[in-house]
């Protein structure tokens, strides 16, 4: 929501604007739905958002036949936290805790649960990043089926994580039969691991099996949660994508990303199912303008080592940076951070018949509305414990925007080592956290004349910034954001 008057005024009439009528959503409980999460892309990582330097003409043919959003919001500004809330509809925050190891509650309703009581067929294919059970050699490896899902083939963590495998269903493909599956350190792939990935072609493999559970579930609905890892360090694009971008490596790399959703699209139409399918895509976090220096030194295994990728794959972003593209748009920081780089990210909505094609919405949402968004579509009660930080998206899809749980905040986790709690509104942010010598505790920012957020309004603001920490502590205290 894009209004420009002062903070108090602004504030006080979202907190008492009345109820509405909620829109009545037409229920197809035969609509397939298909949520594509690119992994580490920001906001202008892509030609549709503004990007000049790489060609995604794919993606944009989505948002060309739907909706896309430009207030859109991970829920935590790292990996697997964001992918977590993903999945439960749930705020990670709320769990207290560091890091980027994450891990879902089979106890808790996963989105892959909620689709099975449903009577969906649902996969999960790409990278994971929400735990497995940590003995590899005992014949079940727990991890999503445990979660929901009827089917999985990915990575663990990255395509540059260092077990160097996928994983199907509950097994490690490839093992060496008679040999312990074991990481040792000092050498470049693990024991007991006959065929290990190979850099340059996990998203080409990933893209075949989704495409492969498409087919095989075409007759009945299905919920497939892709999450290809695109554009996550190291930036090794396949042979034929490498210099047909003007971003180097990481351009190449979007591409090839944006010929993989080209592919799943045309599969939709030669099936004749893309009328009744919802498709879903959007990003983890922002995107680090930084290439990860972790696994710096590792050996790559790569189908193909040609376009000087050995010498170019350590400093891709940088070099992107370097060639002028902007991974974050104007937005300040990236990947880790409570700036808006952090976590704004793309988001774009196509269902044939219901969503207005070439359409735009500047309303704030999270990656956690999606739960809540298709337990409306498909008119199901979510209880009363389950995705307690999802608000539905319909009305704002369907353009009825009209609905008695309008969001007037929201609430994204900052960072991985402070308690940073970015909170959204539209025109306002305020970032609320620990401070140091360097960093305010409390940083508020007008967006609408400041995106970069460079100059911090708190104190001219003390009102509006208590109005924000209020709200802040009701939703820790309520342990919820959803009515």
């Amino acid at each position: 929501m894009s209004i420009k008057k002062r903070a108090i005024p602004f504030i006080a009439a979202i907190l008492m604007s009345p109820p509405t009528m909620l829109v009545a959503a037409e229920v197809d409980s035969k609509l397939n739905v298909i949520i594509i999460l690119a992994d580490d892309m920001g906001y202008g990582d892509l030609s549709c958002y503004g990007a000049t330097l790489i060609n995604t003409p794919n993606i944009d043919r989505l948002a060309s036949q739907g909706k896309r959003f430009t207030d859109a919001h991970a829920a935590a500004s790292v990996c697997s936290p964001s992918r977590y809330g993903l999945l439960t509809g749930s705020a990670p925050w709320r769990l207290g805790k560091k890091g980027n190891g994450y891990r879902l509650d089979p106890e808790k309703l996963s989105l892959a649960s909620f689709f099975k009581s449903q009577g969906y067929q649902s996969a999960a294919i790409g990278k994971w990043h929400l735990g497995y059970s940590s003995d590899w050699n005992i014949p079940i490896v727990k991890g999503p089926l445990e979660n929901g899902f009827d089917y999985h083939f990915g990575v663990p963590q990255n395509h540059n994580d260092e077990t160097r495998c996928f994983i199907e269903n509950r097994d490690i493909v490839g093992r060496e039969p008679g040999v312990p599956y074991r990481i040792v350190k000092g050498k470049d792939f693990p024991e007991g691991l006959a065929e290990p990935r190979q850099e340059d072609q996990v998203d080409t493999v990933l893209t075949g099996k989704a495409i492969e559970f498409i087919r095989k579930n075409a007759e009945q609905p299905f919920f497939l949660y892709f999450t290809p890892c695109t554009p996550h360090t190291h930036v090794t694009p396949a042979a034929k994508f490498r210099g047909t971008s003007k971003a180097g490596l990481l351009g190449d790399q979007i591409q090839e990303l944006d010929s993989h959703v080209g592919e799943i699209l045309d599969t939709l139409d030669e099936l004749k199912i893309a009328d009744k399918t919802l498709v879903i895509f959007a990003s983890d976090n922002g995107g680090s303008y930084k290439d990860f220096k972790g696994t710096a030194g590792t050996k790559l295994n790569l189908a193909s080592e040609e376009g000087g990728i050995l010498e170019k794959y350590e400093s891709a972003k940088e070099d992107a940076k370097k060639m002028g593209h902007s991974t974050n748009g104007i937005y300040r920081d990236g990947k880790g951070h409570p700036e808006e780089g952090g976590h704004r990210i793309p988001f774009i909505v196509r269902w044939p018949g219901k969503v207005t094609p070439d359409t735009t919405s500047d309303y704030t949402l999270c990656l956690t509305d999606i739960f809540a968004t298709a337990a409306e579509i498909l008119g199901a009660d979510l209880p009363e414990d389950a995705a307690e930080d999802s608000i539905s998206l319909l009305p704002w899809m369907l353009e009825k925007e009209k609905s008695p749980q309008i969001r007037r905040f929201i609430f994204v986790q900052g960072d991985t080592l402070d308690d940073a709690i970015a909170i959204c509104t539209g025109r306002w942010k305020m970032i609320a956290g620990k401070g140091s010598k360097e960093v305010e505790a409390v940083q508020l920012y007008d967006l609408n004349e400041d995106p970069a957020e460079t100059k911090n309004l708190a104190k001219e603001n003390p009102e509006l910034v208590q109005q924000f920490l209020t709200e802040l502590e009701k939703a820790r205290a309520n342990g919820r954001t959803r009515p």
